[in-house]
């Protein structure tokens, strides 16, 4: 016999006693209860205080009993010792919700039963469910490593619970807000659409429900920057023996790793140096120099190049020769490129 026959049952019975006890007609100033509050549905902690509510009307005054899944619920009236207590007006109060893993006995559909001589009232059912809140999150986040102004989404899934937790997230542990355009929360995950170096840091997702709260492992967000060039080689045109001086300076994060190269070649074996600014020395250049240098720069997130042209002359020819003859001795006078002069003289020993 399952719960909705038990209690029809016990209805009939009811009523055939109240015939029986008082005649074949109710008098006539006796009223048939009404229930005048229905329990509500509830969800309440482990442990807590909780209240079904009913109450009734009728001349006279109807008696009030509680079912559970169609089972006479026992009260203080029944047993001092009982958690649960039949109030004045016919209300149900736990003193605390019982709940264990193998035994709910708290846990259920009530019914309000309410009756007197001139007949029975039943309330509406009402579901008393015992909220719970596990500690294993089904999806802990992890840490990300993005660079700046990439998006960046952190995942989490609560643990289980009844109600179904929401999330929130922490940043350092600092509640993060809402209110930055940039950051949005969806279905537990945190997304950040541009992020920024100051964005970095550990991060919690809270699970919540009215249980309490569920902590995260934390899971830590580096943004890294691309190597960005600062000061770049420049096109230079020298001559011969000169020393020659191509800058590359860069900034990122983690630091970048600097690399020279000539597209045409090796760089010149034994004159070159790798200065403490990543710049890179020619010393005493030659013609053979000539060619495309160029400075690459990489870290985990990103790689960047500059390049610089070299030109190298050597020395000319003479060229604009003056003779000019006197009787003695012979002048020569004769033009060259910048840095160099020459003067000759000839002279007659005779």
């Amino acid at each position: 016999m399952n719960c909705g026959h038990k209690l029809l049952l016990l209805l009939l019975l009811s009523v055939s006693f109240i015939t029986l006890t008082s005649g074949s007609r109710a008098r006539v100033e006796d009223l048939a209860p009404r229930i005048v509050e229905d329990p509500s549905d509830l969800i309440v902690s482990k442990g807590e205080p909780a209240t079904l509510n009913c109450k009734a009307e009728g001349r006279p005054a109807p008696t009030i009993e509680w079912f559970k899944d169609g089972e006479r619920v026992e009260t203080d009236k029944d047993d001092p010792r009982s958690h649960r207590m039949l109030l004045p007006r016919g209300s149900l109060f736990f003193l605390r919700i019982v709940h264990g893993r193998r035994s709910k006995p708290d846990e259920g559909v009530y019914t309000c039963v309410a009756r007197n001589h001139a007949g029975v009232a039943v309330s509406r059912n009402a579901s008393l469910e015992v909220a719970t809140l596990r500690d294993d999150f089904r999806q802990a986040p992890s840490d990300v490593v993005v660079a700046a102004g990439e998006p960046a989404v952190l995942d989490c899934v609560p643990p289980r619970g009844h109600p179904e937790p929401s999330v929130y997230w922490k940043r350092n542990n600092v509640r993060v807000s809402s209110r930055d355009e940039r950051m949005t929360m969806r279905s537990g995950k945190l997304m950040i659409s541009q992020t920024r170096k100051s964005d970095a840091g550990m991060f919690v997702c809270v699970g919540t429900n009215m249980v309490g709260e569920r902590d995260s492992d934390p899971a830590e967000l580096v943004v890294y920057e691309r190597p960005v060039l600062v000061r770049r080689p420049v096109n230079q045109v020298v001559m011969e023996e000169e020393t020659v001086d191509f800058l590359c300076e860069v900034h990122g994060d983690p630091a970048p790793t600097v690399r020279w190269r000539r597209e045409e070649g090796e760089l010149p074996r034994g004159r070159f140096e790798i200065r403490n600014s990543n710049s890179l020395r020619l010393l005493r250049v030659k013609e053979e120099d000539e060619g495309t240098y160029t400075c690459t720069s990489e870290n985990s997130v990103g790689k960047t190049e500059a390049s610089a042209v070299l030109q190298v002359h050597g020395p000319a020819d003479p060229h604009g020769l003056d003779l000019w003859i006197p009787s003695v001795h012979v002048d020569l006078f004769f033009n060259l490129p910048p840095l160099y002069s020459a003067y000759l003289s000839v002279h007659d020993e005779r």
